[in-house]
């Protein structure tokens, strides 16, 4: 059987990302293979939704996530265990950052490693719209490059990347201007890291 009607028939992760558009048709990277997804059709087991201003909307086993033109990768389906994954490979993106997608409290949210910061550290805004209520937690002042700000310590119940989740992880909220969530040493520190060339290889601690 294809590894598409498999897709079709019993859920399965895919990774997805969106590489242009020609018309009402979007350029998909399905698992590192390019292909062209009219509207309402679907290709190994991803549907695409819409297309429209550089945006997609896919559907895989009946998860729907949006796509931005030259956006970071995409993990949709489900995975083979809960959550029980032991593994993750993060290739290097622009700058040599390493950028994933990923969920905190099963709200998606992207992701970018720093091993410079102490802890998860999440703007307030993207706190907002994950529905944290971080108003709740510890508050106290954090030093940055702009002076003193006010910040929330908090414990998120799950952070999870891929098919690998952990639990109870300690984060800040600040009112700073940040597109992504960055990914401290309260969620490094649960793994080995490895770091070969453009990838790196987070291995569960046990």
């Amino acid at each position: 059987m294809a590894a598409g009607a498999l897709c079709a028939t019993a859920a399965c992760a895919q990774a997805v990302s969106l590489s242009g558009s020609l018309g009402d048709k979007a350029l998909l990277m399905i698992n590192g293979a390019p292909r062209t997804v009219a509207v309402g059709s679907t290709v190994q087991g991803v549907k695409l939704i819409s297309m429209a201003g550089g945006e997609a909307i896919v559907e895989v086993g009946g998860e729907r996530q949006q796509l931005r033109l030259g956006g970071v990768q995409v993990s949709l389906g489900a995975a083979p265990v809960e959550g029980g994954g032991s593994r993750i490979v993060l290739p290097a993106g622009p700058g040599g950052h390493f950028f994933t997608q990923g969920s905190i409290n099963g709200k998606a949210v992207v992701f970018v490693v720093d091993t410079g910061a102490t802890t998860v550290t999440i703007a307030q805004s993207e706190a907002d719209s994950i529905g944290l209520k971080y108003r709740e937690g510890q508050r106290g002042m954090v030093s940055t490059a702009n002076g003193n700000v006010p910040s929330y310590r908090i414990t998120l119940a799950s952070v999870r990347i891929g098919d690998v989740q952990v639990y109870n992880v300690d984060a800040v909220v600040l009112p700073a201007s940040m597109s992504q969530v960055l990914l401290g040493n309260s969620f490094l520190t649960r793994f080995q890291m490895k770091r070969d060339n453009d990838t790196m290889t987070l291995d569960k601690k046990p």
